[in-house]
C-alpha cells in the first residue's frame, strides 16, 4: 500500500485523508459544501478527530507508529491532541518554491519550525539550515524526522524566536533565506507571549534585519489572507494554500507570501 499522503474528499465541515495505510477524518470548518464521495467511503476512516464534548480522537486503532512520504522526504505521523498529524500537507507547495531558490551551502533559517518539513527539504539539498522552535518536544520530533531521512546538517535551536533573532542580529548573522509559519498565539521558552496581530511587524523587522535574499511566510490565522501577507511583505507573490482532493474539490488551507530581494 502507498505511503503517500492524499486528500480524498472534504465537505460538511470535515476532510477525509489517506495518510499512508490509514484513512483519517478531521474537522475542516471552512468546508461548508457537501462532500462528493459516498458516505460509505467516509465510514472507512480508521481515525476520527472530534471537537464535540472536548477535543479527542475517536475510533483509535491499535497501530504501530508509521511514516508518510511527502515530496522527497519521510515524516513520522503523530496524531496530536490538537487534531494535527505532525505535518502540514499544504506546505508541500511552499517546499517546491523553496527548492527553486535553494543552492548548496546556502544559510537558511526556519522559524516556528514545528516538525521540520521545510528544514529537511532544505537540508537535503545541502543548505546550511538553522531550525528554531520554542517547543522542545517539537524540536525532538523534528530531530526524529531528520534521522528518518539520514539528515545531519541541521543546527537545532530551542528558543523564543524573538530572543534568537535579536541574538543573531548582535552577532551580525546573515541568512540567505528565512522561512516562517508563525502561530496565531504562542509562548516562548520562558512563557513570553506571542500574539500575531500585535507582534507581526516587529517579527518581520527582526527577520529583515538579518538581510535575507528571500522570505517565505505562511499563515493559518483567520484574517491573515494572501492580500494581507502581500502587503506585509511588499511582494506580488502571495496567495492561498490549497489542497486538491481526489474527489475534485479544493480545500483552502491557509495563505502565503514570498518576498525576493
Amino acid at each position: 500500500m502507498s505511503d503517500n499522503y492524499q486528500l480524498l474528499d472534504c465537505g460538511a465541515g470535515y476532510k477525509l485523508e489517506q495518510v499512508g495505510p490509514y484513512r483519517i477524518k478531521r474537522p475542516a470548518p471552512i468546508a461548508f459544501w457537501q462532500p462528493r464521495l459516498p458516505e460509505k467511503e467516509w465510514q472507512l476512516a480508521d481515525f476520527i478527530f472530534s471537537r464535540e464534548k472536548g477535543a479527542h480522537w475517536l475510533k483509535n486503532k491499535a497501530v504501530k507508529p508509521w511514516q508518510v512520504q511527502l515530496e522527497n522526504i519521510r515524516m513520522q505521523v503523530v496524531l496530536t491532541a490538537f487534531g494535527h498529524l505532525g505535518f502540514f500537507p499544504e506546505h508541500q507547495f511552499l517546499w517546491k518554491k523553496l527548492l527553486e531558490m535553494l543552492e548548496p551551502k546556502m544559510p537558511i533559517l526556519n522559524l516556528f519550525a514545528y516538525s521540520g518539513g521545510a528544514s529537511l527539504v532544505a537540508a537535503k539539498k545541502q543548505a546550511q539550515v538553522c531550525h528554531v522552535d520554542a517547543s522542545k518536544p517539537m524540536v525532538e520530533m523534528a530531530k526524529a524526522n531528520a534521522a528518518l531521512n539520514q539528515i545531519t546538517n541541521i543546527r537545532w535551536i530551542v528558543d523564543d524566536v524573538f530572543k534568537f533573532l535579536k541574538r543573531e542580529k548582535r552577532r551580525n548573522a546573515v541568512y540567505a533565506g528565512i522561512i516562517l509559519d508563525p502561530p496565531s498565539f504562542g509562548r516562548g521558552t520562558q512563557e513570553q507571549v506571542f500574539k500575531i496581530e500585535n507582534d507581526i511587524i516587529e517579527l518581520l523587522d527582526a527577520c529583515f534585519a538579518l538581510k535575507p535574499s528571500f522570505v517565505i511566510f505562511s499563515c493559518h490565522t483567520p484574517g491573515f489572507t494572501g492580500s494581507v501577507l502581500k502587503q506585509l511583505l511588499n511582494t506580488e507573490d502571495a496567495g492561498e494554500l490549497l489542497l486538491k482532493a481526489h474527489s475534485g474539490l479544493v480545500l483552502p488551507s491557509g495563505h502565503y507570501a514570498i518576498w525576493r530581494k
